[in-house]
């Protein structure tokens, strides 16, 4: 028994030594010889180099940045840009079917979500703000290191009315009983119903409670629920008002989902700070929200996309297309009042549809220049997040390549100012991917 102990005693000396002589990963990147696109200039820069230490940009210099510990990365003038945002993504509602994100195994749903979040990073999208869905969970195990994927800004459950979008139970789970058992949608906390004020406060508070970065109302009619239409508007300015309550006592902000003026006017006057989608806005909603320096969050929705929606059925498919006969007219409404509108691509039940995550920042391109488009997922997006203020999970500047910004880079094989496409190939032309100051992608020598 004593040799035997030894023998071991030995071996773990042995394994120890071995272990403190593996190099440990380097500290800094240097990348060397790129052109940089900073997230909010037309133009790219003189030939640069930007060494990164640990997870922020400590310095960069056209002359060149001595740092022999540095792990290098040749630019060889490719375009280095921060990390892509998308600020409306449903984290756990990609890939599974409608009915599978309902009533499925949430455990297999949320290993389908780890998979997915490593294909959105991969993407080159660094950042996402998750508007909807029981993401706590992704988000811890990425943060912590477990499963790569892209920062997440967690809204938690979006909060519904009865009937109004987001409540996915059938007609023989009514009446309700309130105060009375929960339904499977909201155990697993992708939505909750709340019809009262102060049910609408416990919910925000939940989810605050949970580590909500920002809060999510449905506060008009959607797409994708069975009995929503469109033009309903459902909370009372009273509930929307206890949300914005419960969440200002939190440092935070709330954000609806509304594509019609009623329900997009009646959320500004209970002090929303942020409208999803208005694609049915009309003119004199437009001038209301530039006037209360009301944020836009919209989607660049166009006919035939997000297939997983349209298998929905026909109705939920005809109410797509009404929605993406509003596009044109949404985006030239914030191009006329200068409103301050982020970037998302809320892609539901899809797989095939978030590949091309990347294409609709493309599609932006038909509105916007490509300078435009790339501040607006990177730089614009990131002054979004800023709104969750002491509950933003990542502080720090993101969105843009400087000194002391989060390290977030990509690196452009060509040039995406003159050629808005590269980005809907990442495979191809993401030649470095880092998050973080990790780097999760390295071909740069291909």
């Amino acid at each position: 028994m004593t040799l035997r102990l030894g023998q071991l005693c030995a071996a773990f000396v042995l394994l120890l030594t071995a272990l403190l002589s593996i190099p440990a990963s380097a500290d800094q990147v240097l990348f060397v010889n790129v052109r940089i696109f900073d997230g909010k200039s037309a133009t790219l820069s003189e030939p640069s180099n930007v060494l990164v230490d640990g997870n922020v940009i400590k310095s960069i210099s056209t002359a060149p940045i001595a740092s022999a510990d540095a792990t290098r990365i040749a630019g060889n003038g490719r375009t280095l840009m921060p990390g892509l945002i998308d600020m409306h993504w449903h984290a756990i509602l990609v890939r599974p079917t409608p009915l599978a994100a309902i009533s499925g195994d949430i455990g297999y749903t949320n290993l389908l979500a780890a998979d997915e979040a490593t294909a959105t990073l991969m993407r080159g999208f660094t950042t996402i703000r998750d508007m909807g869905g029981p993401v706590f969970g992704l988000k811890r195990a990425i943060d912590e290191g477990i499963v790569a994927g892209p920062r997440i800004y967690p809204a938690g459950a979006m909060i519904t009315i009865t009937g109004g979008h987001g409540d996915f139970r059938q007609l023989s789970d009514l009446p309700r009983t309130i105060g009375g058992t929960l339904t499977r949608m909201e155990q697993i906390g992708g939505s909750m119903v709340a019809d009262s004020p102060d049910e609408v406060r416990v919910r925000v508070r939940e989810q605050l409670m949970q580590g909500a970065s920002q809060i999510k109302l449905t506060a008009g009619g959607g797409v994708a629920s069975p009995f929503s239409p469109l033009d309903v508007s459902t909370f009372t300015e009273a509930e929307v008002r206890a949300a914005v309550e419960a969440a200002e006592n939190w440092g935070t902000y709330v954000a609806v989902h509304a594509y019609t003026p009623v329900a997009i006017q009646r959320a500004i006057a209970a002090g929303v700070r942020c409208i999803e989608h208005a694609h049915l806005m009309d003119e004199a909603t437009a001038k209301l929200m530039a006037e209360q320096n009301i944020w836009l969050s919209t989607q660049p929705f166009l006919p035939g996309g997000n297939p997983g929606v349209q298998k929905l059925g026909g109705e939920q498919a005809a109410k797509k297309q009404q929605v993406s006969e509003g596009t044109d007219r949404v985006y030239a409404l914030a191009k006329k009042y200068k409103l301050k509108t982020a970037f998302g691509t809320d892609i539901l039940f899809s797989k095939s549809e978030a590949e091309r995550q990347g294409a609709r920042l493309v599609d932006l391109g038909r509105w916007f220049t490509p300078a435009e488009a790339l501040a607006m997922a990177t730089s614009t997006n990131a002054e979004l997040l800023q709104l969750s203020g002491l509950r933003n999970p990542y502080p720090g500047a993101l969105g843009v390549v400087q000194q002391g910004a989060l390290a977030d880079l990509i690196l452009v094989e060509g040039n995406p100012l003159d050629d808005l496409a590269l980005v809907a190939d990442p495979a191809k032309n993401f030649k470095v991917i880092m998050k973080d100051g990790k780097v999760f992608k390295n071909t740069s020598a291909n």
